[in-house]
């Protein structure tokens, strides 16, 4: 069978003050397009389906959208909750999408119901089973495990590891038995796939991922997974595989979720699977809907910059940047200057940074939040936002407030 894996779509995201209705718009007729011309049977969204717990209107008019869409071209639909997902929002209308050929998973639940079974496409009265799926949601500590007093952040870590690790192997043996007795009434192999909203170790995020285990689980061992024929994993932005394992994937988000992710090309992966397991993964390239275009220079150099971010834009699709001021980055009327730069251009300037300087004030405005919707490593990693710094010094200034506030939580408790 052929499946469409992808995750982080988002809906809802409000960006700077601009709403991604219309991209994600544009997205739902490409997948639709993408899903009939490469016969797709089942569409997988590893988590992160919506922006935030209560989702605008329009948001979930873009959801019901695209379950009606695909049942209407008979092509199953698995959605998976995420780390930014409301377990009650996604509950509330799972029975009737059941109606449409689209199965929700919002959370971690007893082992034995995570197991899915996804169709071919239905050819006549009834659709064969094409793939068994572990279908694992983004899993919440409370959901495996209970806190012990006096445990230290580490053996919180290891604690929370092992819980999700023993979930995995109970929803795997759970599957595995529903596969053979699929196998012994198909006569022949059925493939077995899992999934997954987590940090895995040695995957590569972007500023717009939020860390979703501070102080207990940074990331997932990749040998802890179960031995299944393909692993779909969302959460991460960045389409990668897992370990240079070509079976454990990142689809990555199909429309960039912050400046930094502007220059990675957008992927969906078309998943092919036979009897035998997997068979093949295909990237599919997603268009750039709305370009984002992050600048550098000083207010000599930025002119340049502009004409040429502003080349192949236009007033009804204008290019919305960020730009980063070097040398003269101390001028007061900063803002006003670069709106003069920009007059006349298809540009829209959502961000200024100062090379150097004072950015806290920009914290709360950068994503449309206040102070009091962050926690401290956020805060830290906006602040981060600011500077221009190599890759490693950022990680490593992350891993080392990370460790003061776990110490912190520690010896609070």
């Amino acid at each position: 069978m052929r499946i469409l894996h992808t995750s982080d779509w988002h809906l809802g995201q409000n960006f700077m003050g601009k709403s991604r209705q219309a991209e994600h718009r544009q997205l739902i007729d490409w997948l639709v397009a993408q899903v009939d011309e490469h016969a797709v049977d089942a569409v997988l969204i590893a988590g992160d389906i919506f922006d935030t717990g209560t989702p605008p209107s329009y948001a979930r008019e873009l959801y019901s959208d695209l379950v009606v869409r695909l049942h209407a071209a008979g092509v199953a639909l698995l959605l998976l909750g995420g780390n930014h997902d409301s377990v009650a929002t996604l509950r509330e209308s799972s029975a009737l999408l059941e109606r449409l050929s689209a199965r929700v998973v919002p959370h971690a639940d007893a082992p034995e119901a995570q197991v899915r079974v996804l169709p071919l496409r239905a050819s006549g009265a009834q659709a064969k089973p094409g793939c068994v799926v572990c279908a694992v949601p983004f899993i919440r500590a409370r959901d495996v495990m209970q806190s012990e007093y006096g445990q230290s952040a580490q053996q919180k870590q290891q604690t929370l590891q092992l819980a999700i690790q023993a979930y995995y192997q109970a929803v795997f043996a759970a599957a595995d038995a529903q596969r053979k007795t699929l196998e012994a009434e198909l006569g022949h192999g059925v493939p077995l796939i899992a999934t997954g909203h987590l940090t895995t170790v040695g995957a590569s995020a972007s500023e717009s991922v939020r860390e979703i285990y501070v102080g207990a689980l940074e990331a997932f061992p990749t040998s802890a997974f179960p031995p299944v024929d393909y692993i779909a994993l969302g959460h991460i932005h960045r389409p990668q595989k897992v370990g240079g394992l070509a079976h454990i994937r990142y689809s990555g988000s199909p429309i960039a979720l912050s400046f930094d992710e502007a220059t990675q090309q957008k992927e969906m992966l078309l998943v092919e699977l036979g009897a035998a397991g997997l068979e093949s993964v295909t990237p599919l390239p997603v268009p750039v809907f709305q370009p984002l275009v992050a600048l550098k220079g000083n207010l000599k150099t930025l002119p340049y910059a502009f004409a040429h971010a502003a080349k192949d834009a236009s007033a009804a699709r204008p290019v919305w940047i960020e730009v980063t001021v070097a040398e003269d980055d101390y001028l007061a009327d900063l803002p006003a200057r670069i709106q003069t730069l920009t007059e006349g251009l298809p540009l829209e300037v959502l961000r200024i940074r100062r090379e150097r300087g004072n950015n806290v004030a920009q914290l709360s405005a950068d994503a449309g939040v206040t102070l009091d919707e962050l926690d401290p490593l956020d805060v830290f990693a906006r602040r981060l936002a600011h500077e221009t710094l190599d890759d490693d010094v950022r990680d490593a200034l992350t891993a080392r407030y990370r460790s003061i506030v776990a110490s912190t939580v520690e010896g609070e408790a």
